[in-house]
């Protein structure tokens, strides 16, 4: 699996959470933080989604998700997405397309 730089903490996750811009829809939530540096992604998936295999499987859509757009997305950013209980049972096209529509609705993508 490919390297991601990904957001580690707690503190990391709150600052985006606080100070951030979010975006959601029926799958997806995505919050932006604009930092200086390289992109970094947050994932978050509840228990509310399932049991820990689903949580799990959501986690590597949204991972490969974020790999096929990653391309797209400009540097200096943080984003958080968190998984809505609707993603359960999801195929990866659909929960990409999510993501994009999301990206697009931030201005991060045309």
């Amino acid at each position: 699996m490919k390297n991601i730089n990904s957001l580690k903490n707690s503190i990391e996750f709150r600052e985006v959470y606080e100070k951030g811009k979010s975006r959601a829809n029926s799958l997806l939530v995505v919050y932006i933080l604009k930092k200086e540096g390289p992109l970094r992604i947050g994932i978050s998936v509840s228990k509310k989604v399932g049991d820990s295999v689903v949580r799990h499987r959501t986690t590597r859509l949204i991972r490969e998700s974020y790999l096929s757009l990653k391309k797209i997305i400009p540097e200096g950013y943080w984003i958080v997405v968190v998984a809505r209980p609707y993603c359960k049972g999801k195929k990866q096209p659909e929960i990409e397309s999510a993501f994009r529509h999301l990206l697009k609705c931030h201005g991060l993508t045309n």
